[in-house]
């Protein structure tokens, strides 16, 4: 029976056990997660998760070893933990911008390394998880899904786009909540309450995103359903436009990539 250690659970690690928990991808007693203040992960104790702040102790007792420390104490982190490590066990990184080279410069020869990088929306699994690694037998890389398809969807690719992955996938969230709070504010100004202004926009917004997931079409084909001549959508659009409206988003993008 595999075992997994969540190294430094945090939000993202607590959310990442409570998934594979309940999407029964591991049993409680197949998950360890450290913390040095256990009494921020004692719920996960009272759901059958083996918690300690002995990290050497998780990482020999577990197969796949998920660090989810800070990405400025990942080399010291590792150094102290390295003799932990063998050539059989798998490490999965979710600190941004530490590179696989970085790993195994520290790690033993051998060793399977992953990074992954999910985002926030894993707290209410719809997190989109980009992963790459220095394995690429299908069968350690389906593996390597299964830890984080529980809070959401994965993708792999390349570890040259991982940044990109950073500013698209994780960057992404406040771009869109950014997008979110600006209709909201449009909502009250013509004439609705922040309450209900809400709930139309952050419903449209899932609504408009789940067209694209189940249609599978570009979101030019979904606007042109909506946009009819002379119509008030076309309106508003072309004045977003007229704004600089996709500029905007496409240089904080590039500002946001430019900037990791």
């Amino acid at each position: 029976m595999k075992k997994i250690a969540i190294i430094g659970a945090g939000n993202l690690g607590i959310a990442i056990a409570e998934g594979l928990i309940k999407n029964k991808a591991f049993l409680p007693e197949q998950i360890i997660a450290t913390r040095n203040n256990l009494i921020q992960i004692e719920h996960l104790k009272k759901d059958g998760v083996i918690i300690t702040n002995d990290n050497h102790f998780a990482i020999k007792e577990a197969d796949y070893i998920l660090l989810c420390v800070k990405p400025y104490k990942v080399v010291e982190v590792l150094e102290q933990l390295k003799n932990d490590f063998t050539p059989n066990k798998i490490l999965i990184s979710v600190a941004t911008g530490v590179s696989l080279k970085t790993y195994e410069d520290i790690l033993p020869n051998g060793m399977t390394i992953f990074r992954g990088m999910p985002n926030t929306a894993a707290a209410v699994e719809e997190s989109i998880t980009c992963i790459c690694g220095n394995n690429k037998d299908v069968n350690i890389v389906e593996e390597i899904k299964t830890i984080f398809n529980p809070i959401g969807e994965t993708v792999i690719i390349n570890e040259e786009l991982m940044n990109a992955a950073t500013v698209i996938g994780a960057c992404g969230i406040a771009y869109v909540l950014r997008f979110i709070r600006a209709m909201i504010q449009g909502g009250i100004e013509i004439g609705f309450d922040a309450q209900t202004a809400t709930k139309i926009v952050t419903q449209t917004v899932k609504g408009a995103a789940e067209l694209l997931i189940e249609n599978g079409l570009h979101p030019e084909q979904e606007i042109d359903k909506v946009t009819t001549p002379k119509g008030c959508t076309i309106a508003g659009l072309n004045e977003m436009e007229h704004q600089g409206f996709s500029s905007a988003l496409i240089k904080g993008i590039k500002t946001s990539f430019e900037k990791i």
